[in-house]
């Protein structure tokens, strides 16, 4: 009987031991799993046993035969010489006298389905990423940058502390995204910004693996792409001669000159720079409304004789609306041939929104247009006028997308619209069939207050805060399984009447772009606000090594946030 009870107490051991192994176990892969900061989080991650250190002998290699690829491959070789002081050697796959702590990036398309996915596998000798196209492989090296310390983004290696451990966990990740159409916008007509950060903008984006730029070139504060044939819109519509002080309706103004443009070599320059980034930029040309600067410079396509049109100098919606004549339409379609000419995107930004019709009601060619055309009123007018404009558009290849008033008098056959007023237009849109981005200003309006206002900078109104944003889901309850595959994705908007500078702009867009890229590309169970706050607090330090002056009010411990519309 002793002899028993001691085998039992033997066994009651083993077993406490086993638990305690496997408790153990559990909790290394749990921190380290908590210590993995990767943003948009992965649909797919497993953490290993083991660690990959990144050294002076690591070798990269990728088929380097393919331009595409090996642009990519630069990129990572670049950011990780840049940080660490290396100089990585790049190989071809077929170099097989590296046996062990090497790179390999590679194309396969029966491992990965999906053209934006990846495959990433970590191990102690080696790391392995697959993708079926370029375009995956990016965005799995976006991944495995994060998976480095947050250093990595240093440009300067001599500023990284020394003692840095270049080591990277053991992890299999299997990764793609949501959306199709992932997007950041932002408005260059109420504010200029430079060439240099117009690119670091992109930078984020595709460092988020977002992949549209909607670039706002055309408002009623000024024109801001050269246009060869029609020189004045550059020489008078990109130039206001005034700019308001403080917020709308203090009729307090700088009196100074602003203004500025683009040339097209400049964009030439954005264009190339995006696609190496994997982001695609969609002009904007604003039509019919919003039209005040273009209207300066070309008065004869507007409703009105003798008006002094004028590029304007306060914010807000302005009768100004360009003339549905067939002189209007050369010009437009002209214009629309040359930014076709330097924007390879399939998708042309038209506006649509916030075009008040009491030009066209004293118009006698507007009602002469109506009548013609056997119009109901001004809103089928609007839509004619924007119909017009997509056959010219589809005779080239492309498509229109604009704001959801585009909805209003009937939708133009092949259009995208662009949900901003709330969900309801894209619900109509989705209901009749087109494709939706949405963007709603209760969340994805990037202008509005993210804290006490009296604690801020001056916003436009509104009061968004990241955790808001993140809560946001693109696909609207009121459809059906079929109607929400025309919900393309999300984009977060930013304008710029209260952003004058490069660095308020990253203060307004960070981390709440951040949010939004997670929305856009992570599966909807994925999503959970306190671990994407935990992981946050390494993306902080990120943005700190960048420069990007982003809003820190959930650095750290969360802040209780009071909500001054309530």
């Amino acid at each position: 009987m002793s002899n028993y009870n001691c085998f039992i107490k033997r066994l009651q051991v083993i077993f406490i031991l086993l638990l305690v192994g496997i408790f153990s176990v559990n909790t290394i892969h749990a921190q380290n799993s908590d210590s993995i900061s990767i943003i948009p989080e992965p649909v797919s991650m497993e953490v290993q046993e083991g660690s990959f250190h990144l050294e002076r002998n690591t070798v990269i290699k990728a088929d380097l035969s393919q331009e595409e690829i090996k642009s990519i491959v630069k990129q990572l070789k670049k950011a990780i010489d840049s940080a660490t002081g290396y100089d990585l050697p790049l190989v071809g796959l077929d170099a097989d006298q590296y046996p062990e702590n090497i790179i390999s990036l590679s194309i396969d398309k029966e491992s990965v389905d999906h053209k934006e996915g990846y495959q990433l596998s970590v191990t102690d000798g080696e790391i392995s990423l697959k993708a079926s196209t370029s375009t995956g492989l990016f965005y799995g090296i976006q991944s495995l940058l994060q998976l480095l310390p947050a250093q990595i983004y240093q440009t300067d290696y001599t500023l990284v502390p020394q003692d840095t451990e270049w080591t990277i966990p053991a992890v299999e990740i299997e990764d793609y995204p949501r959306f199709a159409y992932r997007g950041l916008h932002l408005d260059v007509g109420r504010h200029l910004f430079p060439v240099d950060f117009i690119k670091r903008y992109i930078d984020l984006i595709a460092m988020h693996k977002m992949n549209r730029f909607h670039w706002h070139l055309t408002e009623d504060q000024g024109w801001r792409i050269e246009i060869k044939q029609y020189p004045k819109l550059t020489e008078i519509g990109a130039w206001r001669d005034s700019t308001l002080v403080g917020h709308y309706g203090s009729d307090i103004y700088d009196g100074e000159r602003y203004g500025g443009y683009y040339t097209q070599d400049e964009v030439r320059e954005i264009v190339a720079y995006a696609q190496k980034k994997q982001v695609t930029v969609i002009p904007e040309i604003e039509l019919p409304g919003h039209a005040s600067a273009a209207l300066a410079a070309y008065p004869e396509l507007g409703c009105l004789e003798n008006k002094n049109y004028k590029v304007q100098t306060t914010w807000g919606v302005f009768e100004d609306i360009y003339c549905p004549s067939e002189e209007t339409f050369t010009f437009l379609e002209n214009v629309l041939t040359e930014v076709m000419e330097l924007f390879p995107s399939e998708y042309i930004h038209i506006g649509g929104d916030e075009a008040p019709k009491t030009q066209w009601e004293n118009s006698e060619l507007a009602q002469q247009v109506i009548e013609r055309e056997g119009l109901e009123d001004e809103h089928e007018l609007q839509s004619y006028f924007i119909t017009r404009i997509e056959e010219f558009l589809n005779e080239h290849g492309r498509q229109i997308i604009g704001w959801d008033e585009i909805l209003e008098g009937g939708l133009a056959p092949n259009a995208t619209v662009m949900s901003w007023r709330g969900i309801q237009g894209g619900i109509e849109a989705a209901k009749q069939h087109h494709d939706v981005v949405m963007t709603p200003g209760t969340h994805l309006y990037l202008d509005h207050y993210q804290a006490t206002p009296d604690s801020e900078p001056l916003a436009i109104g509104g009061f968004t805060t990241l955790e808001k944003t993140y809560s946001y889901e693109p696909i609207p309850e009121e459809l059906t399984e079929e109607e929400s595959q025309y919900i393309l994705g999300a984009q977060g908007n930013v304008w710029t009447e209260y952003m004058h500078s490069p660095e308020k702009v990253e203060y307004m867009a960070y981390p709440r772009a951040s949010a939004l890229a997670e929305v856009n590309w992570s599966p909807k169970e994925k999503r959970n606000w306190e671990h994407f706050w935990q992981r946050l607090q390494t993306q902080f330090d990120r943005f700190e090594i960048l420069g990007i002056n982003a809003a820190e009010h959930f650095r750290g411990k969360q802040p209780e946030l009071e909500n001054p519309e309530k």
